[in-house]
């Protein structure tokens, strides 16, 4: 009952911000005003979502160097994930998985296979599409706009991080105005520096996703 009266609040406090007409973020006034209809549909298919399975590329950015990461990720709204890096090659086959008590690590390439409660960390947790709803519906502090990519037009949604982390202080997800999946979901520090960049190649809403995904790899 509480979660569908924060979604109704969301979604009050998002139209209000597209009829006000100041829901343009910076560098997008090129794709000209938000669609309304798509916005509806994508903000319809965002909060029915209770699972997802997805193909993407993760980006972390420091101010040294970046680290791209090829991954299969899985996870409900509930709070279990599971997260298994395909490329590059060298970490291929580490896998994470959250079964809601247990954080649980498995690396093929050492003997001591499986590391268990391990602690969370924003880095990890926030890089899932399930983490960016939760923030956006929770907060009141939310903005949309339009946007274009590639050659499609989107819509971009933006919520602030809870917390006080350096790196991390708000996300900006853009999601097609056709297909209504996610494109791409960008973390930003404080400065409104770039630091993750998770770009999905595909991406499925509410796949049937049984209890043995979020379990742990044993061999």
């Amino acid at each position: 009952m509480q979660k569908r009266w924060l979604q109704i609040i969301a979604g009050i406090v998002l139209i209000g911000v597209i009829l006000s007409g100041c829901a343009f973020l910076p560098g997008d006034d090129s794709a000209g005003e938000v669609d309304v209809s798509a916005y509806e549909r994508i903000h319809e298919a965002l909060m029915n979502m209770h699972s997802f399975q997805a193909e993407a590329t993760i980006r972390y950015i420091s101010n040294k160097n970046t680290n791209e990461y090829i991954t299969h990720q899985q996870a409900r709204m509930s709070g279990e994930y599971r997260i298994e890096v395909t490329g590059p090659e060298d970490v291929a086959g580490n896998i994470t998985v959250f079964d809601g008590k247990t954080i649980y690590q498995f690396n093929p390439s050492v003997s001591e296979r499986i590391a268990v409660s391990v602690r969370e960390t924003p880095e990890r947790s926030q890089v899932f599409l399930t983490s960016f709803i939760k923030n956006y519906i929770a907060s009141q502090e939310v903005s949309v706009a339009a946007g274009n990519f590639d050659e499609g037009a989107a819509t971009i949604f933006e919520a602030p991080i809870p917390g006080t982390h350096p790196y991390m202080a708000t996300q900006r997800l853009w999601v097609d105005n056709e297909t209504l999946n996610p494109i791409q979901l960008i973390v930003y520090d404080a400065d409104g520096v770039e630091r993750i960049v998770i770009t999905y190649t595909s991406f499925e809403y509410n796949p049937e996703l049984d209890g043995s995904t979020f379990q742990p790899p044993l061999e």
